[in-house]
């Protein structure tokens, strides 16, 4: 269809239309009202306000919401598929369009020839989508492994460090309780995050006389508004929270009662050394208490102050009268019928913690020790001294009945300052585990999950790891994302290499959730654990700013091996516009944008629910796509079909599915449940579960583009016990089991990892130069380490820590190109420290070198003192590649913008002595989860000679327009201005 036409005279006697969709300028997913006129060509959006009906934002909308209407009319817009011309080289950007037609037959050919022969070599990696149970369902349906979500470079440490700590995380998966709490503390948190109804919340917490108190490097957004702001060093934050347990430990400012009843504290660790060293001893009579989740045994002990016996933790543990230890003896340990030496799990906390003083702490944060020292003593105030109860009757899951609900008006909240860092795994952990002891978890005013969490610890979704499943035409036994309890679920063959083509789920890095998507192209090629063929990127801009070292991946992209032919043969992007990732692609598929498709926020992905209930929404269109642009979901279902994926297939081989809205009504990932859970059933009348409902698309159309359901007022908390709740959302299929969720402030699951390390186990073995590196890390306890990054360069050449963070206005590098968000950020500068920047002889707004030890940067630098001394920061993705994003050559944004990716490495070395071979290296990652080191950088300063060029470096060969994108953003901007087209 052809172009619409945004700059046609205005008819001042045109009706407004107002459409109702779910915005997508960030991942907040705010409800959203579009503003429509008609015009000569069709409908015309005039502006975009917040839905007030809107459960999430209620009317609330920011200035990247606002500014959709210029990512809508963006002169970047890709309209047409497209394929490089053969002979011309990747980057160049020289493409000829085709057909969709054309696109399906070389995609379904070459994917079909893939699928008949070895799976594995097909790789799809996801950007900042919303839609993983689809884009996994494909990779499984498809057979392959080698799938990733975005996770694993922006937040997994902070979803993996508290699923597997609290079965529960930040962000979309739970968060603080503003309206009950009396202090909230956060830390590490940048402007994006759950932005509109954060600020909310904030505004009413302030009114209402909470403290709020930031602890960050940087003192901007959120912070900025804080009562008081706490600057931390870079990746110490593991340090403070230790300190903090520290002290609460020593003071007893504990919830005993909560630790004892709902923690896996009281339950009794093994001594002795052994292949059960370190793990909860158990009664073996599965009569006593089989295993809850088919992994982990739930029959623990603990031992009875009150009898002087060794008991079952449930039920016995914790009947009338029953006093569980949570400490040793003066012996210390307890001794098992069978002479075992055992010891309370809290009791190990104790000894972890026992040197972790305000003063060892003050030395590594920066933050002085009588400071931690206080602070400790306000968490306990806040948590214990200010506690409440609400009139509200619950039963937990031993069938106790409890009158009143317990409040801890404590709440904290943490993002991607805690989790991009090589230790921010274990960082999270000590905050879960700080958070458990002083009962804050789903208690009002503490921290409140959100369904379908909790989680079991560990959750029951194994990673697929079978490597005789790979195997022509057969899709894959288990997702290829998933949670390890053990070393046997990794995903490695026998000799214990990787599986995947990112090394996700092995033993270099076992507990990766959501894949690594940020090493892919590295180890694709080198050919390491093997060459792949096809690589399928979706919103995902590789070769700019959603890489580590942007320069060596670019040259990545580029290369090609002794034949002549590029190491990774293929390469498809998926984008609504000409990124810089763009440039490099052998065929683009140009996406929709978010006004212009149907999608959904499910439950079996990534819902955005309230505390009281669940909540999906979805997007509805309310503009015909751009030209030729289809969205991403048609075009997997429309591949999956031709495929003949069994999931998308007839028992006679027919489609099963006509498209995307056919598919969210249609599927069922067990009866009655599929993605979206409102208006089910065949007449629309059933919730949560139900029939499909062939209306059911309308019904969301017609109720502001959301589904809410409200939980009965005893199932609001303590939901990792509540009877209620458990039985509830198993009904739903929520959750596999409805038993209940022990708080793992001991983690036997990490463990398991390391006594294999150990070689004290039978079963899978790590490679010889990882076992000290899973034996280090895998601590079942959590402890501060220095980030990986330190060991492996000079210390003192490189004294600054440099961090981005993600301004309120821009999201990613979509936001660059918007033309009303550019008037806010057009290009980024270095903040620095007055006396840091002055002891470096570099002037406010002049240009600087900043140079780490794998790269440089020349930059504009700012003074400022909402900043540590020690840290240097930038807002991140601003900068551009020149003539990227459809930018006039020489943009503010290309010029003057810049990147911190350049100083970054993708992959460190491994450390001499293990057995590594020489120059063997590995991802500069969280050894645990694969967690991308983004915030582990050091770096000097220096100041730019007198005639060095006024321009950022380095530079990128410009980048040409590619054919059919849209152009015209001066006549858009006119337009819009109020002004008539020339």
């Amino acid at each position: 269809m052809p172009l619409q036409d945004p700059l046609a005279e205005p008819n001042p006697t045109a009706q407004t239309t107002v459409k109702c969709t779910t915005c997508y300028m960030c991942a907040c997913r705010c409800g959203i009202r579009v503003h429509l006129v008609e015009g000569d060509k069709g409908p015309e959006v005039r502006y975009i306000d917040g839905n007030p009906d809107h459960p999430l934002n209620q009317g609330v909308i920011c200035a990247k919401g606002s500014a959709g209407i210029m990512k809508q009319y963006s002169p970047a817009r890709l309209t047409q598929p497209l394929l490089r011309k053969p002979g011309s080289e990747r980057g160049a950007g020289e493409f000829e369009p085709i057909s969709w037609e054309r696109a399906f037959d070389i995609l379904s050919e070459r994917l079909a020839h893939i699928r008949n022969t070895d799976p594995k070599k097909f790789a799809l990696f996801t950007g900042r989508d919303q839609m993983q149970a689809l884009t996994g369902l494909f990779a499984r349906q498809f057979g392959t492994p080698n799938y990733a979500a975005h996770g694993g470079f922006c937040s997994v440490n902070m979803a993996a460090g508290m699923i597997y700590s609290v079965g529960g995380s930040f962000w979309e998966f739970g968060g603080p309780d503003l309206e009950r709490s009396k202090l909230f503390v956060m830390l590490g948190t940048a402007e994006d995050h759950h932005s509109n109804p954060m600020k909310t919340a904030l505004s009413k917490f302030k009114r209402a006389g909470g403290r709020f108190i930031s602890i960050n490097p940087v003192r901007t957004g959120y912070s900025a508004i804080a009562d008081e702001w706490i600057p931390i060093k870079p990746g110490t934050d593991g340090a403070l929270l230790m300190a903090l347990l520290h002290e609460l430990v020593r003071t007893d400012t504990l919830d005993h009662a909560f630790l004892k009843r709902f923690t896996n504290a009281p339950q009794l660790v093994v001594l002795d050394e052994g292949e059960r060293e370190g793990l909860f001893a158990f009664d073996p009579d599965p009569a006593k208490g089989p295993p809850g989740d088919g992994r982990n045994p739930h029959n623990k002990l603990v031992f009875d102050r009150t009898s002087g016996r060794i008991l079952n933790a449930y039920p016995e543990g914790i009947a009338e009268g029953c006093d569980p230890a949570l400490d040793a003896p003066p012996e210390g340990h307890y001794t098992l019928a069978d002479g075992t030496r055992v010891v309370p799990a809290f009791a190990l906390l104790r000894q972890r913690v026992l040197s972790c003083t305000p003063e060892w702490a003050q030395a590594i944060t920066g933050i002085a020790a009588d400071r931690i020292r206080l602070l400790a003593q306000e968490l306990g105030h806040a948590a214990l001294t200010q506690a409440f109860e609400l009139p509200i009757p619950w039963t937990d899951a031993w069938g106790k009945k409890h009158p009143t609900t317990q409040g801890r008006p404590l709440a904290f909240h943490a993002m991607r300052g805690l989790a991009a860092h090589s230790n921010g795994f274990q960082t999270v952990r000590s905050l879960a585990v700080l958070m458990s002891l002083l009962g804050t978890i789903d208690a009002p005013g503490g921290f409140r999950h959100k369904a379908p969490y909790p989680r079991h610890i560990v959750p029951n979704y194994r990673v697929f790891n079978d490597p005789d499943m790979v195997k022509p035409n057969t899709p894959l036994n288990a997702a290829p994302l998933g949670f390890p309890a053990s070393p046997e679920e990794l995903a490695i063959h026998a000799d214990g290499t990787p599986m995947r083509i990112d090394h996700a789920f092995s033993w270099e890095h076992p507990l990766s959730a959501h894949g690594m998507m940020h090493n892919v192209i590295t180890n694709a090629v080198k050919g390491d654990p093997y060459r792949i063929d096809t690589l399928m990127l979706f919103m995902a801009n590789m070769a700019w700013n959603s890489s580590m070292n942007t320069m060596a991946v670019r040259e990545s992209l580029n290369r090609k091996d002794a034949q002549g032919e590029y190491m990774i043969p293929f390469l498809v992007v998926c984008d609504a516009f000409q990124s810089e990732t763009v440039a490099f692609a052998d065929l683009v598929l140009p996406d929709t944008t978010y006004l212009e498709r149907h999608d959904t926020m499910s439950m079996l992905d990534r819902p955005i629910s309230e505390f009281d209930g669940p909540v999906d929404s979805v997007r509805v269109p309310v503009l015909q796509p751009l030209g030729e642009c289809k969205p991403f979901q048609e075009v997997l279902v429309e591949l999956a079909s031709r495929l003949k994926f069994p999931a998308f297939t007839t028992p006679e081989g027919g489609r099963k599915f006509k498209g995307y809205t056919d598919f969210i009504v249609n599927f069922e990932a067990q009866p009655g449940i599929g993605f979206l859970m409102g208006w089910r059933g065949e007449n629309g009348d059933q919730h949560l579960r139900g029939a499909p409902n062939p209306k059911q698309w309308e019904a969301y159309a017609q109720n502001n583009c959301v589904f809410q359901y409200t939980l009965p007022e005893n199932m609001h908390f303590m939901r990792n016990w509540n009877r209620d709740y458990l039985d509830f959302a198993k009904d739903k299929g929520w959750r596999q089991r409805n038993d209940p969720v022990q708080l793992a402030i001991y983690s036997d699951t990490l463990q398991s990892f390391r006594l294999a390390a150990q070689g004290k186990t039978k079963g899978r073995q790590p490679p010889e130069h990882l076992r000290a590196r899973i034996n280090t890390y895998f601590d079942p306890l959590p402890f501060w380490y220095a980030p990986l990054e330190d060991a492996a360069i000079d210390l003192k050449a490189f004294p600054l820590n440099a961090i981005t963070q993600r301004p309120m206005a821009m999201y990613h590098s979509w936001d660059s190109q918007n033309a009303w968000l550019r008037q806010i950020h057009s290009h980024n500068y270095l903040h620095v420290h007055p006396s840091t920047a002055q002891a470096a002889g570099v002037a406010d707004g002049g240009w600087a070198w900043v140079e780490s030890h794998w790269g440089q940067v020349r930059c504009m630098l700012r003074y400022s003192e909402a900043v540590e001394p020690g840290t240097v920061w930038t807002w991140n993705a601003i900068g551009k590649g020149d003539g990227a994003w459809h930018l006039a050559p020489g943009s503010d944004e290309a010029r003057k913008g810049f990147l911190l990716n350049h100083l970054i490495s993708e992959e460190l070395p491994l450390p001499q002595g293990t057995g590594a071979p020489a120059g063997a290296k590995v991802s500069n990652s969280d050894p645990i989860t694969g967690q991308a080191g983004w915030y582990d950088v050091r770096v000097r300063i220096r100041p730019a000679e007198p005639e060095e060029a006024a321009q950022s470096f380095p530079q990128v060969e410009t980048m040409r327009p590619v054919p059919g994108v849209r152009g015209g953003v001066a006549q858009v901007m006119r337009f819009f201005a109020g002004k008539s087209k020339p």
